[in-house]
């Protein structure tokens, strides 16, 4: 099998319009969680998300096309346009060939559907926009990007709810690791925050209500903490076959080494019992990165702060990892300061472990004040970023329906 390794990252997210300064603005401990700016939120219970800010489409996007996509693709092309130039990715016409696009999306362009289902009942079907379909199918992403650049390999939408991020970048790096391609942009994208998608999951009691203190909101694994903060953004990943980087003088970021997928077979939207479903992913991510548990320094949780998966979440690290969660085992929720990027999560917080990797640093979990009973034992990085040289990292994702991601990545030798 093939080695495949990170040469480029993009990210436009709730704490920084590009890669560096969201991970800059994280490892300062600094919430991009405020009051809801892209609609009227006032009748909806929770009133909060982590949004883009400033994010300007036409930096990538020429104005006359902008119709042509919704806002998820938007986000798409400017994390795969960063991570491209990132990368110093380019490869010949006879290469593209080879080169995959794997853009994982939960909801596609839920705004553009609001817009057009409105225009139905005002004026009717044939005032439908001819760009209704093309603009909010979630392939679009991946698709725009791929055209974007030429790329002609494989080039798809994993749609996973907030595990598609996670699985996009899985499959991306198996697709290059067993050679059936040569490279690859792999990442997820989401624009949720519209009226049905926040009052959706507002309805389900999901979403944190802490609307007076917006950056204080998410707060996984602490004892006070009442649902997860919604948000938008998107993140990709250059992935190349490791000789051909080397070869073409990459700077590596780092290795990802392994993939775990697995479904927990269980309910619609709760955890299975301890865990099991979650647990079981991160085995597979390390067997197949021949890792033993004592080789991983940190693990980039799916944390979200919800009252249930979080603890679950824990339980199952600690049934995994055993006596190496008290032994040099840290663990850190991401999400505290980006909020739920639902299937932009998986790529955004795999983007995180790849820069604290890269840079030695270690996120912090923010707001973690009263830590959960099941935390006793765990080294949480509370408040503030730590520096260490990170030998192995995972970074976990799970979903609605029961579906479980762990990715394995490693520090590059």
């Amino acid at each position: 099998m093939r080695r495949v390794v990170i040469t480029g990252v993009g990210a436009v997210s709730p704490c920084g319009l590009d890669a560096p300064s969201t991970f800059d603005s994280i490892a300062a401990g600094r919430s991009g969680i405020a009051p809801i700016t892209l609609f009227d939120a006032s009748e909806i219970p929770s009133r909060i998300a982590g949004e883009c800010k400033g994010f300007d489409p036409e930096t990538v996007i020429e104005k006359k096309r902008l119709r042509e996509s919704a806002r998820f693709i938007h986000l798409a092309m400017a994390a795969s346009v960063e991570a491209v130039r990132n990368a110093g990715f380019e490869p010949d016409e006879s290469q593209k060939e080879r080169v995959g696009t794997f853009i994982g999306v939960g909801f596609c362009g839920i705004e553009v559907f609001e817009q057009n289902h409105q225009t139905y009942l005002e004026k009717g079907a044939r005032r439908i926009s001819p760009y209704f379909i093309p603009a909010t199918i979630s392939n679009l992403a991946a698709g725009q990007v791929s055209m974007r650049f030429g790329f002609k390999g494989p080039s798809y939408c994993n749609t996973s709810a907030c595990s598609s991020g996670g699985h996009a970048i899985g499959e991306a790096f198996e697709w290059i690791r067993r050679g059936g391609m040569d490279a690859a942009i792999a990442g997820g994208a989401e624009a949720p925050i519209t009226p049905m998608g926040v009052g959706g999951f507002a309805s389900m009691r999901a979403l944190s209500k802490r609307n007076e203190e917006p950056e204080r909101a998410s707060r996984p694994f602490d004892k006070g903490r009442d649902g997860f903060v919604i948000a938008e953004g998107a993140a990709v990943l250059v992935l190349e076959e490791r000789e051909a980087a080397l070869k073409r003088g990459a700077r590596i970021l780092a290795e990802i080494v392994g993939y775990g997928a697995s479904s927990d077979a269980y309910h619609l939207t709760q955890p299975a019992p301890g865990g099991e479903g979650a647990a079981r992913a991160m085995r597979m991510a390390l067997a197949e990165a021949e890792l033993s548990p004592s080789d991983v320094d940190y693990i980039n949780a799916h944390g979200t702060s919800t009252p249930t998966g979080d603890g679950l979440e824990l339980h199952a690290i600690r049934n995994v990892f055993g006596d190496h969660v008290s032994s040099g085992l840290w663990v850190s929720s991401t999400k505290s300061m980006t909020g739920h990027l639902l299937g932009a999560a998986g790529a955004l917080e795999a983007v995180i472990t790849t820069l604290g990797i890269h840079r030695g640093i270690v996120p912090p979990t923010i707001n973690l004040d009263d830590p959960d009973d099941e935390a006793q034992g765990f080294e949480l990085v509370p408040h503030h970023a730590r520096e260490r040289a990170v030998r192995a990292a995972l970074s976990n994702s799970f979903g609605f329906g029961g579906t479980n991601v762990t990715l394995a990545f490693r520090r590059h030798s």
